[in-house]
Order: structure tokens, then sequence, then C-alpha cells
């Protein structure tokens, strides 16, 4: 819960989608929507509530207030002096027990995650980011690797993520100056997918569309993508052989060829 007892994660289904799609909101706006563990536990539940709910077909992750996510709350973290300090503030365990169980969250999901940036996405916030697999900010949004700043190193998949999405000079030059990337630049350089002025709008009507197609060769497709980048050529040839036969025995498969063939729009299951 946030410290005025609400919620620190909103879950709800959009009616305009006959609920196919779910929008989850970080509501800690008065730290920038920054992670304790009781955070990460309630972004945990609303994900398994939209992986529950056959209806759901796409996933919108966005922020209250002015940010999308400052990363860590580091005022969780047990800085006091006296015995054992080291030990009490160390960051790793935090990174163990929450920021990765919440990457490999969000990137094993069974339908299209998508991130509406309203505001500053900062440390592992903008890992969170990176971990969807579109993002639409705002055009006030920024992106910032802060963990140079405060002597530690990007986390929650951002050193694996971030070089994927924007090349390894990029990468560097962010990563070690910390410097803020407006969200035109983020644009033009590959880190996200569009800027829009009313980002959420933007994004919901994109899941929209995106619940509305064939969602497992949707998530079949992210997987090979993702996956492409550690196989040669051959290897990548077969895994999109397999994965076409996977898809070849779906329901969609039939539907989306026989609606071809017939002139008329495909009506998709998502199976």
């Amino acid at each position: 819960m946030t410290d005025d007892a609400q919620p620190a994660v909103l879950y709800a289904t959009d009616d305009a989608s006959a609920g196919a799609v779910a929008l989850i909101t970080f509501n800690r706006p008065q730290t920038l929507n920054s992670f304790d563990l009781t955070m990460h536990r309630a972004l945990w539940a609303a994900l398994d509530a939209a992986e529950a709910d056959e209806k759901v077909r796409a996933v919108v992750l966005t922020g209250a207030g002015r940010g999308f996510c400052a990363g860590a709350d580091l005022s969780a973290f047990d800085f006091a002096p006296g015995a054992d300090r080291v030990r009490r503030a160390d960051p790793g365990p935090v990174i163990d027990q929450a920021f990765n169980p919440t990457a490999r969250r969000l990137q094993a999901l069974r339908m299209p995650v998508l991130a509406a940036v309203n505001g500053v996405a900062a440390g592992a916030g903008m890992s969170l980011v990176m971990s969807c697999d579109l993002a639409i900010a705002a055009p006030q949004a920024s992106f910032i690797q802060a963990f140079s700043k405060i002597g530690l190193v990007p986390d929650a998949g951002s050193t694996w993520l971030l070089p994927r999405r924007v090349g390894l000079t990029r990468a560097l030059g962010l990563a070690l100056t910390g410097d803020k990337l407006g969200a035109q630049q983020a644009r033009e350089w590959g880190l996200i997918w569009d800027v829009a002025d009313d980002c959420l709008d933007t994004t919901l009507t994109l899941a929209r569309r995106l619940a509305a197609m064939p969602t497992a060769a949707l998530v079949a497709t992210r997987r090979l993508l993702r996956e492409s980048t550690t196989r040669e050529l051959d290897a990548q040839l077969l895994a999109e052989r397999d994965a076409q036969s996977a898809m070849g025995r779906t329901y969609d498969y039939f539907e989306g060829v026989e609606a071809f063939l017939a002139k008329r729009a495909p009506v998709f299951r998502g199976d």
C-alpha cells in the first residue's frame, strides 16, 4: 500500500476492448512510482490476474502522476550507521528477489505488453520500459540510466536490453554518463516505438489492435526475435520452421487463411 493507504498498483480491464486489454498503473506518485518490495508484489498480483483472465490478450503498463517509474525506492534500503551496514545496504538481494523476477515476468507474459510512458523512467524504471514489447512516450517523458550517479551498475536487464535497443556506443554513453534522454530522441534511437501527446490513449489504441490479432503468433514472433541474437542463421531457420509448424496447428492460422481466401476480415481468438 502507499503512504495514504491507496493500492501500490491499480488493475483494470479496458471496456473499449471488451476486457481484452488489461491496464496496470503504478500508483506511488509521491515517489515517482519508485518500487519497494510491496509494489513488486502488487505488480506480480496484477500480472497474475491478467494471465488468469482468458479474455485478456494485451497488457498496458503506465504510471500515476508525473512519472512512469523512478526505479528502486532508495529509502527502503537500510543505510543506518552501525554494525553490518554493508550487508544491510546491499542492493543484490533486492535485485535477486524483486527486480529480476519482475523483469522475467514481463518478458514471459502470454500476451503482448506495452508501456505508456507518461513521465520520467529512471534506473530500473527504464529497464521496465525495455522489458515491454512496445513503448509509447509522452513528449515530456525522459529516460535515465541513473545508476552511475549513485555508484551502481545498470540492472533489471538494462545491460542486456539497452545495447539491443540502441547499439553498444549509445548504450555506453547513456549508462556511463547517466544523461537524460528525451522522448523524441528515444524514438529516433529505437528505444521506444512512438511519441504521442496522450500516450496512454495512443497505447491503449495500439493494445486493442494487438489484442484482436493472433496472440500466439505475436508471442512466438517476440520469442524468435529475442533469441535471434544468440543463434547462427541456420539455427534460426530451424527455429522459425518449428515455430511455424506449431502455429500451423492453431485455430488462428486456419481462421486467418480462410478469411484471406474468402476476402473477409478474420476473427482471431488468440489461440
